[in-house]
């Protein structure tokens, strides 16, 4: 089974994280006001670093920081009011754990500066589509990259794994243009960018089928509305459904999980990879 062999996400720093024998968590720290789930709640440095350590405790791996919200019709901020959200929280986390950290922006400049203070992975929601020099930052400072899917500013193709190959082929084709290993290389289908619920939905039940890209999955479902919609909760009270996802996407071979409650979805994966490795346990005792 595809989720349960071993490969290593080559990071920046000299820094790898294992990935396939268990599922690995990023957490979210939204270093923003206006973000649907939690904007506000970690403006200042400490109150962002306290929180990073928090879900470090909590079991995260991975620490994603984002300046700037991605929710439908949240308010562009320019790359200055980014950096100056994002930089001082990444340096200090650096100078107080050995975290791996994540930067979550679709500029060029603003990933370059945040590998510079302590970045080891740049998540990209345009997937090198936006801004195609974040390729560059990645090959010159060997930091890894998440590469998502969004149905953003463009035309979609109608049948949702069609449109996933057709973006993801092209962002990869611009990483490897500009030197980008493929050991660097995540890629995200991107819940909830320009998806409805039935998109979403259809996505999760056919997740497996973006195992012919040969790479690790990300899912990043938390809390979002889709989920909101199925269960008819608000984005405060979704993190037992997103735990639910979280389960059903290991099954399907996901490998890291983005999300905001890291407690809850640490245990629906140790769940989920203990009956994983039960499964490989009993073929192993059929052979």
């Amino acid at each position: 089974m595809r989720q349960l062999q071993s490969s290593f996400w080559r990071l920046a720093h000299g820094r790898e994280i294992e990935l396939g024998p268990r599922g690995v968590i990023m957490a979210i720290i939204n270093v923003t006001p206006d973000s649907f789930s939690d904007g506000g709640r970690y403006e200042s440095v400490d109150a962002a670093v306290a929180h990073a350590l928090q879900a470090l405790a909590d079991g995260a791996e991975i620490i994603d920081i984002g300046g700037e919200s991605t929710r439908p019709g949240a308010a562009a901020v320019s790359p200055s009011e980014e950096q100056a959200r994002v930089l001082p929280v990444i340096e200090a986390l650096r100078g107080t754990s050995e975290a791996l950290i994540s930067v979550d922006t679709y500029r060029a400049e603003t990933a370059r500066l945040a590998v510079g203070v302590g970045a080891h992975i740049i998540n990209d929601v345009f997937g090198l589509q936006k801004d195609a020099a974040i390729a560059k930052v990645s090959a010159d400072t060997g930091a890894g990259l998440c590469l998502m899917h969004t149905g953003r500013e463009r035309e979609k193709l109608p049948d949702v794994i069609a449109d996933q190959h057709h973006f993801l082929t092209r962002s990869l084709e611009i990483a490897a243009e500009a030197g980008v290993s493929r050991e660097r290389i995540v890629l995200d289908p991107g819940f909830g960018f320009a998806k409805d619920a039935d998109e979403n939905l259809e996505l999760m039940a056919r997740f497996s089928e973006l195992h012919r890209f040969g790479l690790p999955l990300i899912a990043g479902t938390s809390r979002k509305r889709f989920i909101g919609t199925v269960t008819g909760h608000d984005a405060a009270e979704r993190d037992v459904a997103t735990a639910a996802t979280s389960a059903l996407l290991r099954l399907q071979g996901a490998a890291v999980f983005r999300v905001h409650n890291v407690a809850i979805n640490k245990d629906a994966l140790v769940m989920a990879d203990a009956m994983l490795a039960a499964g490989r346990n009993f073929k192993r005792g059929e052979g």
